[in-house]
C-alpha cells in the first residue's frame, strides 16, 4: 500500500481530519487519535488492538505486524505499510472510529452504508 492509499482510507472515515500528535502528523476523528505513518520505519500506528491480538498477528504476519518497546505497554501495533493489506488497514481503523467518533455519526454512518 502506498501512503497516499492509507491517507485517502483514514480521510474517508467522518469528520477525519489531519492534525498532530505530539508533534508528529496524524490523523484525528473528533479530536481523537485514530492513526499516524511512523516515518522511521513506514507503519502504521494501529490502536486499541489487545496483547493477544497483536502476538497472534505478529506470529501469523511478521513481515506486515510488529512493535517498538515504546509501544510494548500499550495495547497497540504496528503495521509496516508496504506489505499491509487496504482492507485489513480499513478494519483497524473502523474499529477505532467506532470508539472515538461521537454516536451519532457511527449511526449516521452506518446507515449510509446499508
Amino acid at each position: 500500500m502506498t501512503q497516499d492509499e492509507m491517507t485517502a482510507i483514514a480521510l474517508g472515515f467522518p469528520g477525519a481530519e489531519e492534525g498532530t500528535s505530539y508533534g508528529r502528523p496524524s490523523f484525528k476523528v473528533n479530536g481523537k487519535f485514530l492513526t499516524r505513518l511512523r516515518a522511521e520505519d513506514n507503519s502504521v500506528v494501529l490502536l486499541d488492538v489487545s496483547f493477544d491480538e497483536r502476538e497472534m498477528l505478529m506470529e501469523a504476519e511478521p513481515q506486515t505486524f510488529h512493535f517498538t518497546p515504546h509501544y510494548k505497554d500499550y495495547p497497540s501495533v504496528l503495521a509496516r505499510l508496504e506489505t499491509l493489506d487496504p482492507g485489513s488497514l480499513r478494519a483497524f481503523l473502523e474499529r477505532r472510529f467506532r470508539k472515538i467518533a461521537k454516536k451519532s455519526v457511527v449511526k449516521a454512518w452506518e446507515a449510509g452504508r446499508a
